[in-house]
């Protein structure tokens, strides 16, 4: 990390276990960065926080040190199979995912175990998990509440408590599943609770009031040390210029890593198959990809194999991948707060980055909320003849049908198929955008 990034409070000023600290060591985190120096030092005292930061600030390993040291400092030392002692619940697998890694390294040398649970993969291994004891137990609300409405675990354990990206809860219409666990928590006194969210909107504020023990609000501006890093242009293509543009935009700038933000799954597809038919290696991640692809695909794209990955919103929170050096908004997203997310994938760990946006007929309109949103303009670039590319013919990506064991592996995605089904009729006046 570099130095504008960080702050003077060292993890080894914090009342921190020392096996924790030689795990930070041996990451290289010595400084915490500004929501880790806030929250940590409240956290470590006893007292619930809300947090407001934007992605990549560093919140994961806050609320992970301090749920682990909670722990650690109970009378209880040792789980017991059904009865998890801390709960972190995330909007999306691919969030969980990055958690449960990020966890992983922090317990090499600590007697605590872990357990994940997501749809589109794995029921019964993870049902698996609860046969031995589960210290701390990650994932999305839709298998979790399955498991538990199948006795598999129970909640009167948890003594600490993470919901993070609250406001994307929200947004993916999980919130009544997350009250549904939250209810079933013991009494926010009892616990250690640790709200996260890039907006403190009101009805983020009252989830924390009803659940939380007195939160305080831990805010870090996001005015935004990483958004002024980036540099960005945005560009106005007709429609029928969006691919020649972008294809003439790769071979001008030949980006190290670069991520194509796109807002429909058959889009995406499209956008893929035209780079790859132009000589650009291309991994491309949506809701059509299976998801032990997705994750062979996204960890190719993390260790370098793919210099490019084509997503939908599926990618644009939680994933931390260094080095990431171009962003392209191949179509503006609807909200100025996911433009914010999308373009949060470079610029990561102090380092500056690039952000380039198409402004097209579909979606020009957009522009408005964005600007409104970041506070400040988007240097617009003009197209010229010579940045258009003449693209040859589009390779076709070669699909497989999806296969089912049996319609139990399907429960936990239930309740997110009924959500994903609420939030598509209620955004049919609205260009079409792809979850994850």
């Amino acid at each position: 990390m570099s130095e504008q990034h960080l702050t003077d409070t060292k993890f080894s000023s914090l009342a921190l276990d020392s096996r924790l600290l030689t795990a930070l060591d041996n990451q290289q985190f010595t400084l915490c960065t500004p929501i880790q120096a806030e929250s940590l030092p409240l956290l470590l005292d006893g007292k619930d926080i809300s947090g407001q930061a934007q992605t990549g600030t560093g919140k994961t390993l806050a609320f992970l040190l301090a749920c682990i040291q909670r722990l650690l400092n109970s009378d209880i030392q040792t789980a017991t199979p059904g009865k998890p002692r801390v709960l972190i619940l995330a909007p999306t697998r691919e969030l969980a995912i990055q958690i449960h890694k990020d966890a992983q390294a922090l317990l090499t040398d600590l007697p605590l175990t872990l357990a994940i649970c997501y749809g589109g993969k794995a029921y019964e291994q993870q049902k698996q998990q609860f046969e031995s004891p589960v210290d701390i137990l990650i994932g999305t609300p839709g298998r979790l509440i399955d498991f538990f409405k199948q006795k598999l675990y129970n909640l009167k354990s948890v003594e600490a408590m993470v919901l993070d990206e609250a406001d994307r809860m929200f947004d993916m219409g999980f919130i009544a599943d997350v009250r549904y666990m939250l209810r079933r928590l013991p009494e926010p006194t009892e616990r250690l609770n640790m709200l996260f969210s890039a907006t403190m909107a009101h009805k983020v504020m009252e989830l924390a009031y009803e659940h939380m023990n007195q939160a305080q609000l831990v805010k870090i501006e996001s005015g935004s040390p990483a958004v002024e890093r980036i540099d960005q242009s945005i560009y106005h293509p007709a429609n029928h210029e969006k691919i020649p543009l972008l294809l003439g935009l790769m071979d001008k700038f030949k980006p190290e890593r670069s991520i194509i933000f796109i807002n429909t799954k058959h889009t995406a597809t499209r956008v893929w198959g035209f780079l790859e038919g132009n000589g650009h290696k291309a991994a491309l991640i949506s809701g059509d990809i299976h998801q032990n692809k997705r994750e062979k695909l996204l960890q190719q794209f993390h260790d370098g194999e793919y210099a490019i990955l084509v997503a939908t919103d599926v990618a644009s929170r939680g994933l931390h991948i260094p080095d990431v050096t171009h962003v392209f908004n191949y179509d503006l997203p609807d909200l100025g707060e996911d433009y914010v997310h999308r373009i949060g994938r470079t610029a990561r760990a102090g380092k500056a980055g690039h952000s380039i946006s198409f402004a097209c007929e579909d979606y020009a309109v957009n522009l408005l909320d964005i600007e409104a949103y970041t506070g400040q303009s988007i240097p617009s670039v003009a197209i010229t003849n010579d940045i258009l590319a003449k693209p040859k013919p589009a390779v076709k990506l070669k699909t497989s049908k999806p296969t089912y064991n049996n319609n139990r592996n399907n429960k936990g995605n239930n309740g997110q198929q009924r959500h994903r089904s609420r939030r598509n009729q209620s955004s049919r006046t609205r260009p079409a955008q792809s979850g994850s």
